[in-house]
């Protein structure tokens, strides 16, 4: 069985809408996908009704925008309860965070690039979670920029002048707000060093302290020496180990299925869910 835990559609930062990205799922030979778009539950009835049509099993889930140790992170949760108060209004306020700082790196970049709101807008599809991919893909319509990864390794970098951070929960209460609402967190890429900086190993036994349930290993930001770290700590803490590829459709180079997770980790992940797995 192919199983692909970390994807994301137009809802937030891929360039696919969630029905196309379960038609891709079924040509990449995936038996089940996960849709985790930032911030954000507003693709899964699309991906749920065509997860039926192509034959491709969907874990609905979200990636949770988060700080821990002055580190911003990614928490996957599965299987939640989309209206559980706790969690919506948590997603809600980080959605609107990232709307304020979206215009207020635009305002930055305007004063010296041909951009404005309404180019960024033009790069979304209705109910989009805007950020910075989409000003990314601005300045790449605008002739500015080659590709969305040209604008994060400048101009969209943390360390750029136009950087502007925005609100995120504490890993500790997102990861609790995602078990109050009936979900399974799992710490989405935590040893990828390419983005920036990582959390110690001492953060892990926190995250476990508030309720995580598992690591993402197998990804294609994890070098050996930290996919061989991160199994370490998931031994020593009994942590569920995933793999998936956080596909972006044209977005990102990553490719469906690069990374897979294991049958076992699933039906462990489905047990401890609020939801089921979509099946056809």
């Amino acid at each position: 069985m192919r199983i692909d835990l970390h994807t994301h559609s137009s809802a937030s930062d891929g360039t696919e809408s969630p029905a196309e990205v379960m038609t891709a799922a079924a040509r990449a030979g995936l038996d089940v996908v996960a849709l985790t778009d930032h911030d954000t539950t507003s693709g899964w009835d699309e991906a749920a009704a065509a997860a039926v049509e192509v034959g491709v099993a969907l874990v609905r889930g979200t990636e949770v925008s988060a700080r821990l140790h002055g580190v911003s992170i990614h928490l996957l949760a599965y299987l939640q309860d989309p209206t559980h108060p706790e969690l919506m209004v948590e997603l809600e306020r980080t959605r609107a965070a990232r709307l304020r700082r979206g215009r207020a790196m635009v305002d930055l970049l305007a004063e010296d690039y041909p951009l404005t709101w309404d180019d960024v807008l033009a790069q979304t599809a209705p109910n989009t979670v805007v950020g910075r991919p989409h000003i990314a893909d601005a300045l790449v319509a605008a002739g500015v920029l080659p590709d969305r990864s040209s604008a994060f390794a400048g101009v969209l970098s943390s360390h750029a002048r136009y950087y502007v951070p925005y609100y995120a929960p504490s890993g500790i209460d997102a990861v609790r707000a995602i078990r109050a609402a009936g979900g399974v967190p799992v710490f989405a890429h935590p040893g990828a060093e390419v983005r920036g900086r990582i959390v110690p190993d001492a953060a892990f036994d926190e995250l476990v302290d508030a309720g995580l349930a598992g690591i993402e290993i197998d990804h294609r930001d994890h070098t050996p020496a930290q996919r061989a770290r991160l199994h370490a700590i998931a031994a020593r803490l009994g942590l569920l180990v995933t793999g998936s590829s956080d596909y972006h459709g044209a977005g990102k180079e990553n490719v469906l299925g690069e990374n897979l997770t294991a049958p076992d980790v699933l039906a462990a992940i489905e047990e401890q869910g609020a939801l089921g797995v979509v099946r056809a």
